[in-house]
């Protein structure tokens, strides 16, 4: 299986470039050579675009112009008409780019937790895999791990 990313060793002096800031690459460390797919970027671009307060602030704004504007023209169809189109646009937009970097966020985090597994000689490593398990296998660990925990919260006995 093909690694995620080409990966080759670099001199101390170089530097790497990520999301507009510089790095300094310690002698020895991998970069890598191959980037996320460029739409995944453009949608973690608008996710941190989006997440600014003065974005926030800016949208309040326009909403409240909007419905001044249209209180004093006397509320015409085309005019909210126009606004529901662009409110309903701009918040089908913004659930797939939610939902994008969310679901990239938790399998990076997936990962590290599948590390720490394995990472770890008394952890249960079938769990590892517990996220593509039916639906019984999963209450079933649900169970076990809910029973363990009251287990231990009751504490050994005296």
């Amino acid at each position: 299986m093909r690694p995620a990313y080409d990966t080759e060793p670099v001199p101390a002096h170089d530097f790497e470039h990520i999301e507009g800031k510089v790095f300094r690459v310690p002698e020895g460390s991998i970069v890598k050579t191959e980037q996320r797919h460029p739409g995944s970027r453009v949608l973690h671009a608008l996710d941190r675009w989006a997440s600014k307060p003065t974005l926030a602030l800016s949208a309040v704004t326009a909403v409240v112009v909007w419905v001044l504007l249209s209180t004093l023209l006397g509320f015409p169809a085309r005019l909210e008409t126009v606004f529901q189109t662009l409110a309903a646009a701009t918040t089908l937009a913004m659930v797939f780019v939610i939902q994008h970097t969310q679901s990239r966020a938790q399998e990076a985090t997936q990962r590290k937790l599948d590390e720490i597994l394995r990472a770890s000689p008394e952890a249960d490593n079938s769990l590892i895999t517990l996220e593509e398990a039916p639906d019984n296998e999963l209450k079933a660990a649900t169970d076990a791990h809910r029973d363990v925990r009251r287990d231990t919260s009751l504490g050994p006995p005296a």
